[in-house]
């Protein structure tokens, strides 16, 4: 992959992020399942990312950022589950 590519697909990422954020922040009654996919998505595209450009700091903090989302989306999904 090219660099350029990977910086399109970082900058994807990043956007994903900041709109997760965003809803997080303006939503009356947030959709933990989708913010927990945004994540996820958004951290898999940095990932992605930072296999060309690579960045130890930024590696280990998406590859948090992906667990944490990963057990959220887990945990989001159970309790919708038990609701209906």
């Amino acid at each position: 992959m090219s660099p350029l590519i990977a910086d399109i697909i970082g900058l994807c990422g990043s956007a994903v992020f900041i709109g997760a954020f965003g809803y997080a922040n303006i939503s009356p009654s947030m959709d933990k399942v989708l913010f927990n996919i945004l994540n996820l998505v958004g951290a898999i595209l940095l990932l992605v990312s930072l296999s060309v450009n690579f960045n130890l700091a930024a590696a280990v903090l998406e590859g948090a950022w992906a667990c944490i989302a990963l057990a959220g989306l887990v945990t989001a999904l159970n309790a919708r589950r038990r609701r209906t």
